[in-house]
């Protein structure tokens, strides 16, 4: 009985590798097998199709008017475009912090610096390399000193003259921690002995 079984668990091994080689690159005609069919065959319309339910022959049907995305809905309009109810530019509706300023510096060194400087002046190397880009402003001039938080907000959303806007890559808070960190620099570069705590001095 040893014997026999010894020679039986080789020959099914044996058979075992040669059906499951066999089978390798067979082509068939057939769907293949889905257990689990979820919702593949679900009753929805895909883009662009058309449907006789509706007058207009569109499945694709446009948003209800006046719907808002959940947490799009800009009340504020301070805070989402840097400007009042008139269109002047606002101060800036955060409260100002460190927590804040150590964001804006972040967010300043990413999408700022390489023009701008990390000390706001102009000198950044995409300005300092000779590639030809029209001169990046200093923060440290009285024009700029003198503007709104707004102004900036809405130079960083929309861009201003060959500036990119970037609305699309900064969050809101992100634009006015960059715009409280700007103030920061500006203050640094203009500060007075009088500015700096008496311990400190």
């Amino acid at each position: 009985m040893m014997k026999r079984t010894r020679h039986i668990i080789p020959a099914l091994l044996i058979a075992a590798v040669l059906f499951g080689t066999g089978c390798q690159g067979s082509l068939s005609e057939k769907p293949p097998v889905h257990l689990n069919q979820n919702m593949d065959f679900q009753e929805r319309f895909d883009p662009q199709e058309s449907n006789d339910f509706f007058a207009d022959g569109r499945a694709m049907r446009e948003p209800v008017r006046g719907t808002v995305a959940r947490g799009f809905l800009k009340e504020d309009t301070a805070y989402w475009t840097g400007r009042n109810e008139s269109g002047t530019f606002t101060d800036n509706p955060l409260t100002v912090d460190m927590a804040l300023l150590e964001r804006g510096r972040e967010q300043y060194e990413i999408f700022c610096s390489m023009c701008h400087g990390i000390a706001g002046d102009g000198q950044g190397i995409i300005m300092t390399g000779g590639y030809g880009y029209v001169p990046a402003p200093t923060y440290h001039n009285d024009l700029l000193r003198a503007q709104a938080d707004g102004y900036f907000y809405d130079a960083l959303t929309w861009g201003v003259r060959s500036m990119p806007g970037y609305g699309t890559q900064v969050k809101v808070d992100d634009r006015w921690a960059i715009v409280a960190y700007i103030r920061a620099l500006q203050r640094s570069q203009a500060a007075s002995v009088n500015d700096v705590p008496e311990s400190e001095r």
